[in-house]
Parts: structure tokens; C-alpha cells; sequence
């Protein structure tokens, strides 16, 4: 089951998780939602010499709505002030509300699965960050209105577009705005959204805790939206913004929004990058096909079909496994990556 959401949200106020208001984006409404207990919400954060902007988005967890978080942080061996900024919070702020650990030092992905598959990492819910983004005030709030209305025992997902900034936060755009479902077969050919949007609840971190030790990752927001989908959980795409994305010299990954990166994500794509990707990203899935629902096994079996296809019986493969991206420029770059064998 898959949740596509583009003008409705479901709010929870900050003490008793319920009420109804006005979304500051202005014309819908939040409807009621009750929990019978306390929400906990892990926010997971991987820093790398990130002292130029840290100190915002701390603050921006600071301004949050919603205040029963605590923050989890791994540094993958800062130079900069990164460490003394979050020493500063940790003294700052309650004891217990920030914990800093020492990263893998193999890479943002490998970091951040690192630190997700922590024992001393504990919540119901679990908030995925960058460390150079500002949170609007309702991030967690938002997000976490969305997760509380399903089932704990399946795995969920929440995420939402962008506002892009500069580095001085003036604002140059916003992410793209998808209109299709997600699903599965949007998953196998592209990720949704950027993790710093990214909520998941503890069935969802169940399924990335199976991951191997040494696993190969391409992006861990990808990896996410797959196994969710993959294995019968929900994925929310929140069409309003929930956050400044902040567009700078440093940044590992970008967003793309640009007719000059557009056409370079296709050349890539074209030359091969694609293929590599999703080699990587279904040799992990093939662990996990026990768990893919009847359907989604299918469509897996599909579309790893029409790789190892000539010609014809490729584009016939990957029409019966339904895979589609969220743009018509998407879709017509898949249609000739499938022409030229670079699926």
C-alpha cells in the first residue's frame, strides 16, 4: 500500500499529539489524530566538516513544534569546528539530547546506515538529516502526522519536496513536483526524494537494519524508498515543502533542478551510471526478495529480466514490470536507457 498526498496533511499538536489548524502554507487542513502514549522521534544526522552551517540547523531542531526528540549524530572524522559546534549544543541543551559517535569513515551512505543500525539508537520514529539545511518549524510535527495513522507493524515512510536556498538562504526554486504514486516500480528506477526530508517509523528501520555489514549502497534515501515499497510498506510524498535545501560549493549531492545538471544526470545515465546503480541496488534487493510481496517479486523478476534481454524481449520485459519515473523527461530518458541496454 502506497500514500500519495499533495494538499492534506494530518496535524498533531505539540503536547497531545492531536488538534486541527491551518497549514502556514495556507488552505488545508490538519485532521484529528489521537496516540495513547508518548511519540518518540530519533533524528539521525551524519556530519563531515560541516561548521560553516551547522549551527542553523541545530537551531532549527531547537524551533521544532514538536519537542520529544532527541538528536543522534555521527561524524565521519571532521577537521573543522564541526565537533566543538555540537559540544556546544550537547552543553546547551538537556543531557541526553544529543549523542555524538565516531563514523565509519566509508562514505555518507555508509555512514548513515552506520549510525541507523546503532543499539544505543532507540525510538519509535526516526528522522533522517543533513547537517547544512534549516527545518521549517513544523518538519517533525508534519511528518510525524503523516506516520501515526498506520499501522506500526508496517513499514512506512514520509517525504516531501524542497524549498531550494543559496547559501545566504535567499531562495532559488523548489525540488520538482512529482504527481504519479509512489510505488515499487517507481523505486527500481529512481529515488524520490532527498533523505533530509526522510521520517520512517521502526518497521522501516527493521527492514534497513537486515542490510549486510558490508553492503555496497548507492544512496541510502533510494535504498529506503525501495524496501519499503519492496516489502508492502507505505510511502508518503508530501507535495508541500519542509525545508530550506540549502545549494552550495560543498554539497555531496545536489538537486538537480538545473537544465545543466538534468543533462548531465542523462549523459551519465547514458554512460553507464544507471546500469551500475541498479546492479548495486538489486544485488542488496535479492537478499531481501523473500520479504517483496507476490506482486512486487514479480515486477523484481521483470524488470531484472529485461536487463539481461536483447532487444525485444527487454522492452517487453520492462513494460510488464510496470517501472516508471516521475517526469515525462524521466520516462523518455528510461525508454532510451532501454533502447541502449543501459537499464
Amino acid at each position: 500500500m502506497n500514500e500519495f498526498i499533495q494538499s492534506k496533511s494530518t496535524h498533531l499538536d505539540k503536547g497531545s499529539l492531536h488538534g486541527e489548524r491551518n497549514n502556514l502554507m495556507g488552505g488545508y487542513s490538519f485532521t484529528d489524530v489521537a496516540v495513547e502514549a508518548p511519540v518518540s522521534i530519533a533524528i539521525l544526522m551524519c556530519t563531515y566538516n560541516g561548521a560553516s552551517f551547522l549551527r542553523e540547523q541545530l537551531e532549527s531542531f531547537n524551533d521544532q513544534t514538536f519537542t520529544h526528540w532527541t538528536l543522534y549524530v555521527s561524524d565521519d572524522g571532521s577537521t573543522d569546528e564541526t565537533r566543538l559546534i555540537l559540544s556546544e549544543f550537547q552543553q546547551r541543551w538537556d543531557a541526553g539530547r544529543v549523542h555524538v559517535f565516531e563514523g565509519p569513515r566509508q562514505g555518507f551512505a555508509k555512514n548513515f546506515i552506520s549510525l541507523l543500525q546503532r543499539p544505543q539508537v532507540n525510538a519509535q520514529y526516526y528522522a533522517f538529516s543533513d547537517q547544512d539545511d534549516i527545518w521549517f518549524n513544523e518538519k517533525l510535527e508534519r511528518s510525524l502526522a503523516h506516520l501515526v495513522r498506520l499501522a506500526p507493524d508496517q513499514p512506512a515512510l514520509y517525504c516531501s519536496r524542497t524549498q531550494l536556498v543559496d547559501a545566504e538562504r535567499r531562495t532559488v526554486g523548489y525540488s520538482p513536483l512529482f504527481t504519479r504514486p509512489p510505488s515499487f516500480q517507481n523505486a527500481l528506477v529512481q529515488s524520490l526524494a532527498g533523505a533530509n526530508t526522510m521520517m520512517i517509523n521502526a518497521a522501516a528501520r527493521e527492514l534497513i537494519m537486515q542490510l549486510p555489514p558490508d553492503a555496497e549502497i548507492v544512496a541510502h534515501d533510494w535504498l529506503a524508498y525501495i524496501l519499503v515499497t519492496g516489502c508492502g510498506g507505505t510511502a508518503i510524498y508530501d507535495a508541500e515543502p519542509s525545508l530550506e535545501y540549502r545549494q552550495h560549493g560543498d554539497n555531496l549531492i545536489g538537486a538537480n533542478t538545473s537544465f545543466k545538471q538534468m543533462l548531465l544526470r542523462f549523459v551519465k545515465m547514458l554512460s553507464g551510471r544507471f546500469v551500475t546503480w541498479n546492479d548495486t541496488n538489486l544485488m542488496l534487493l535479492r537478499t531481501f526478495k523473500a520479504g517483496l510481496t507476490p506482486k512486487n517479486r514479480a515486477i523484481f523478476e521483470h524488470f531484472e529480466g529485461a536487463r539481461r534481454s536483447g532487444l525485444t524481449s527487454r522492452l517487453r520485459a520492462l513494460r510488464r514490470s510496470g517501472v516508471y519515473r516521475q517526469t515525462f523527461a524521466g520516462n523518455i530518458t528510461l525508454t532510451i536507457a532501454a533502447f541502449l541496454a543501459r537499464i
